[in-house]
């Protein structure tokens, strides 16, 4: 049971993140909250592409957009980090270099 298993070379109804992948990205979520940078995000699962929107304040436009797209995991990467203005700042294969410019801002240089 919890077992789904779809018709050889149908598409699913629907795109959606894994486990490691959501915990990975609420991870990162919930650490630029405590940093103060974000407050809210949205979760979009459709039919050819799974979205997560990180907002600075909720009425606005995400700040960041991670995007899974199935469709072109043999051609640029499936992955693809998305800023304000709908530009695409990094595109990849893998979700941790794709996520590194986003966890680059929560880095801070200490002084001794």
């Amino acid at each position: 049971m919890g077992v789904v298993t779809h018709f050889p070379g149908a598409r699913p109804l629907q795109i959606g993140f894994d486990r490691p992948e959501l915990s990975r990205i609420l991870d990162l979520y919930g650490r630029m909250v405590a940093a103060g940078l974000w407050r809210d995000y949205a979760i979009d699962l459709g039919r050819d592409a799974a979205c997560f929107a990180a907002f600075r304040r909720t009425a606005e436009r995400p700040e960041y957009r991670i995007e899974k797209r199935p469709a072109l995991r043999l051609k640029q990467g499936m992955w693809a980090l998305i800023g304000e203005n709908g530009i695409v700042l990094k595109r990849g294969h893998d979700l941790g270099p794709v996520l590194a410019p986003v966890e680059r801002r929560l880095m801070k240089l200490v002084d001794e």
